[in-house]
């Protein structure tokens, strides 16, 4: 599939490890360097861990890019990041703890299915952590998959977990 020269990528990112706001702010300064241009920034979301028990509360964000990369290009670097960052992975596939994690919720319209990438974002609906920050850059996008707005979404998301602006903003 042939790209047009620069896609609008939309991406998620999250810490609950070490200085948080930190990292977010450090991963944002390195998609600007290496990935594009970040057109938009959300606010900073406080939320409760998702999936799994921790001690330590997540800070969560969403971005817009600019990018030339092609998907596994950009999901490439979003890994490189992370792992530069410090995150290491356990490989038992469960959710974890994590100095940063990014993710590629939406690409466009385009529906992308390749190993280790899903776009949309397989959960993306179903979580308020990211649908309250996606809400705030994009709440008109659409999911190229169910046809709903991200508006929609969150007005239909069941998820109830503790979602708040953080008392510290970027």
């Amino acid at each position: 599939m042939k790209l047009s020269a620069r896609s609008k990528v939309i991406a998620g990112l999250g810490s609950n490890m070490g200085d948080r706001l930190a990292a977010l702010a450090r991963a944002i300064e390195l998609i600007r360097e290496e990935a594009g241009e970040v057109t938009a920034v959300s606010s900073v979301w406080e939320t409760e861990p998702w999936g799994f028990d921790a001690d330590e509360q997540f800070l969560n964000m969403v971005i817009v890019i600019q990018t030339a990369m092609e998907p596994w290009q950009l999901l490439q670097l979003f890994r490189s990041i992370e792992g530069r960052m410090g995150r290491s992975r356990s490989g038992r596939g469960s959710y974890e703890s994590r100095i940063i994690d990014l993710d590629i919720l939406l690409w466009e319209e385009r529906i992308i299915s390749m190993p280790g990438l899903e776009v949309p974002h397989p959960r993306l609906a179903d979580r308020r952590f990211v649908l309250e920050p996606l809400f705030e850059v994009a709440p008109a996008a659409v999911h190229p998959v169910t046809g709903l707005t991200v508006a929609e979404m969150l007005g239909m998301c069941d998820d109830r977990s503790d979602v708040r602006l953080a008392g510290q903003q970027l």
